[in-house]
Parts: C-alpha cells; structure tokens; sequence
C-alpha cells in the first residue's frame, strides 16, 4: 500500500499543474476580451507561485486604473521580463517616457541571440503605452517573430503598424496571416474589423466584426463593436440588440455600461439613455459626460428646462479642451429651445471657432438649420448668408434655403436678391424661378402691379402643366389669373382659372373669382 502513495501523489500533483495551467490560459483570455474584473479574480490566487499569471494580473490592475495596486502586483517578480514590462507601462503612464523606454531596451537586452519572449515583451510596453517609439516596437516584435512566428506577436505587430503613418497596409497583413492559419482568431478578426472602421468601410467592418464573433460568440469585444458600426450604418436596432449581448458577455464593469449608455443614446433611445446616466451617478461614478448624456436625450425629448440645466453641469465639469463643436452646437440648440436666442448664437459661434476641419460648410448649415427648426427665420437666413458667402460652391440646396429663410422673414428684397443669385449659379434649378415668382407676388398680395408673371410663366414653360408638385402650380396659377382679371384680360383670366379648376374644382379662391367674372354690370339708367 505504500507504494501506492507516490503514484497518488504524483497524479494530484499533475492534475493540479494541469487547472492551473487552464486557469492561467483563461485569466489570460479574459484579459485580452477585456474582462479584467474577471481576469484578476481567476489570476489572483495563481500570482504568488507564476510569474506569467502575475504579469496579466498587473496588466488588469492597470487596466482597471489600479495604478497602485498593478505597481506593487508588478514588484513581486523585479527580474522577470514580463513583469518588468509591467513596470515599463506605468513608468510611460506616468509621463516618463525616458524610464519607459530604459526599462524597456533593459528587457530586450534579455534575449540574446535565441530567446524571443523578452523582445515581445519590451516591444509590448512600449506599442500599448504613449509616448513610446512605435517603430522601436516594430523592430523588435519582427526580431522575436524570426526566432518564434506565433499569433499573439502577430496580432501586436500589426497592433503597432496601426500606430504609424501609412501602416494600415502592413497591420491587415499580419491580421490576415493569423485568420489565414487561425480561422478561430476572433481577436484578429476584431482588429481586421477596426481597420474598416477606422476607414469608415462600415459594411466590410460589419462582415470582419460577425466572422470574430462567429470565431468565439464567448468574446464580448466583437458585439461591442458590432454596435458601434450599426449605429453609422443607421441600423439602432441591430446597434442596440449587439451592445445588450455585449453587457451580458462582458464583466458590466462601469466602463462596459458606459459603453451601453452610450449606444442607447446613439440609437435615439433617450429615455433609457438618462436612466442608465442617472443610475451610474447615483452609483457614484458620475463624470462630466455623462450629463450631457442627459441634457442632450432631454433636448430630444423637449425636456428643455432640465436639458439645460444638465447642458450648463456639463460644460461646468468638462475639460474645455474635450469639448467639441458637436457639444457647442448642442448647448446652442438647447439654449434656443429655451427661448434665448443671443446665448444660442454666442455657442453657435464657438462651435464654429472649434471646428478644426479646412470646410466648415457642414458647422455653418447645422447652425442655419438649428434656426430654422426654431422658427428664428431671420437668424436661419443669416447663417445661410454666412454659408454660401464663406462658400460660394456650396449646394444649390444652401442657396434655396437662404433664399426661403428670408422669404419666411418677410425681407423680401434679401429673398428676391437670393434667388436670382441662385438662378445664376443653378440655372438648371427652376425652383429658383418658380421661389422669384413667389417673392415678387408676396410684394404684390393684389396682383396689380404683375411683377411675378414674368418669373412665373418662366417657371412654367420650365417645368410644364405636368409637375408633380401641384401645390406650387396652384400659387402661380392663382396669381397669373387675379393678375390678367384686374387687366381685363379675359382669355387669360379663363386660361388660368381652367387650369385651376383642373388641380382643384371646389378651390376656394376660384370661386370667388368666377363670382366676380360673372357678376353683372350695372348699367346706368338714363
């Protein structure tokens, strides 16, 4: 029987090695799906006797902003490549570029001339942390894949192209050679799905995030994104559907559920979007953005009292220099909902000074439509001034907008100047005819002076008595036939009102004009 017990012995010993080595490999997994809560309670106990496992324990300690914690987690193994690597990151975190970077050549000077892992280790602290030589990264990650090709420093590689002028070519390289050896990569598939993304390929991204979550429907990352690029497709459902799957995969660790508030919020969900918002301040993890979350879903919502209210908390909290024009057209919007229109344009104005791009066409028209949305006729036609003044090349669309914003305004010299502007630069456009037309008859309500005929029958010999829009037809129609009643031009007082009749036979205004066609003449007696 005594023998027995080092054959027992031997066995435990061997069945333990073996679930801790699966419990290694799935800390480690949880780590790269971004499961780092999950990722530290698996590694946790495995630290203290393997250096590896305490390594991606740091990593999720830093990743969970445990600065402190992944330092002394780091500590334990001084010597080890790969927790010195750990040490590498927090000296880049902590704006030491020149410590990082020491740490780093200190690890790669490890290798020699046959051992890869220190080389991949220097090359990861210094890809996955700011400020650090991406190229320098570059160079040794080829060095250890000449000693080991495997698909972890692959996918870095290709990590670290993405990092570097003109390198999207080269990351998709080393992203396909591990889904052409590796058909159940999911992580290389997101990365080939991020690359689309990033080109704005929304479709090719869409088919790259499926195949990473067909390749491992367990990885949340691939539902993550897969929300994200719906949403730019316009497709809420299909962006809302993905990122719930996301928060039942993922750890629903704050920065997963902000993910989710997010997404609720793109996919116009705004009720649901300020109570998950509020739920996550009341949790005590408020930040700045999360009540312009509010304020912007209220606005949506025309909760425009509390929308400013939280606008106003947002811009108070926020780093300046995070905010966008997006966020200054917002406030302005919010501000004009509330009736005050000066503070609408002051934010309005920032937005435009914000905006970095060389054309500012788009800035200047959400502004002008901002107006328009509000009713603010004269301010919309101020802006659209602005438009096609700083862009004389903008859309005839701009150049018609202008034109009807000072229309509705009542300035109807600045509409008549507007759209014979627009006549110009668009003379294949007839509404800009048929809108000279209508700004001339506004000036003339009782047809006397007949300064819209000519427009109007040049509008019609444009588009022919067969136009869709009936409605415009009539105004021309009307006018043309008041116009030729009060010259005592019969024939063309039937001509236009036949053609009236021909739209609409109970027309009001016909009516009344056949009652005074047929109306007798009084004759005086003698």
């Amino acid at each position: 029987m005594n023998m027995k017990h080092p054959i027992v012995i031997v066995a435990v010993t061997t069945l333990s090695l073996g679930v801790q080595a699966q419990s290694l490999e799935e800390g480690v997994k949880m780590y790269k799906y971004e499961r780092y809560q999950s990722a530290k309670n698996i590694l946790t106990p495995l630290a203290a006797n393997n250096p590896t496992a305490n390594y991606y324990l740091g990593l999720s300690e830093l990743a969970l902003e445990n600065t402190n914690e992944a330092r002394t987690v780091f500590s334990k193994y001084p010597d080890d490549a790969a927790n010195m690597s750990g040490l590498a990151r927090l000296a880049f975190a902590a704006n030491n570029p020149a410590e990082g970077t020491r740490i780093a050549q200190a690890i790669a000077s490890k290798a020699g001339k046959k051992a890869w892992e220190p080389l991949k280790y220097a090359a990861d602290a210094v890809n996955y942390s700011d400020g650090g030589n991406k190229q320098q990264a570059i160079d040794w990650y080829k060095e250890s894949l000449k000693r080991n090709d495997n698909f972890d420093t692959r996918i870095a590689l290709g990590d670290a192209y993405q990092k570097i002028q003109g390198g999207g070519g080269e990351a998709m390289n080393n992203y396909e050679h591990v889904t052409g050896k590796d058909p159940k990569n999911s992580l290389a598939y997101s990365r080939i799905g991020a690359l689309w993304y990033a080109a704005k390929n929304y479709e090719l991204a869409l088919a790259s995030y499926q195949k990473a979550k067909d390749a491992d429907p367990t990885n949340p990352i691939p539902y993550r994104d897969l929300a994200n690029a719906y949403f730019w497709v316009n497709k809420f459902d299909l962006a809302l559907q993905n990122i719930q799957q996301y928060l039942e995969l993922s750890d629903k660790s704050v920065e997963d559920q902000i993910q989710y508030m997010n997404i609720l919020y793109l996919a116009k969900k705004y009720p649901e979007a300020i109570q998950k918002a509020q739920e996550l301040i009341n949790a005590g993890n408020a930040k700045p953005n999360f009540y312009g979350i509010i304020g912007y879903s209220q606005l949506e919502t025309k909760d425009y009292k509390n929308a400013l209210e939280n606008t106003r908390i947002y811009f108070s909290r926020q780093d300046p220099k995070k905010l966008m024009p997006l966020d200054y057209l917002k406030f302005g919007r919010i501000y004009l909902a509330n009736e005050m229109s000066d503070s609408a344009d002051f934010y309005f104005t920032k937005a435009l000074a914000a905006d970095t791009a060389s054309n500012k066409a788009e800035t200047y028209r959400m502004i002008a439509e901002s107006f328009k949305e509000a009713k603010d006729y004269a301010k919309s036609a101020q802006w659209y001034e602005k438009l096609v003044t700083a862009y004389p090349n903008s859309q005839a669309l701009d150049y018609f907008w202008r034109g009807a914003m000072y229309y509705y305004a009542k300035d109807y010299p600045k509409a008549a100047t507007a759209f014979e502007a627009m006549e110009t630069k668009y003379p294949d456009q007839p509404s800009a005819t048929y809108w000279r037309g209508r700004v001339a008859a506004a000036t003339d309500e009782k047809a006397e002076s007949g300064v819209g005929v000519k427009p109007y029958q040049t509008w019609l010999e444009k588009v022919g008595p067969n136009y869709e829009k009936k409605n415009d037809l009539m105004q021309a129609y009307q006018y043309l036939a008041l116009y030729f009643y009060n010259q005592g031009d019969k024939e063309n007082t039937k001509l236009f009102m036949d053609k009236i009749e021909g739209i609409d036979p109970a027309n009001g205004f016909l009516k009344q004009l056949k009652d005074l066609v047929n109306k007798p003449v009084k004759t005086t007696r003698k």
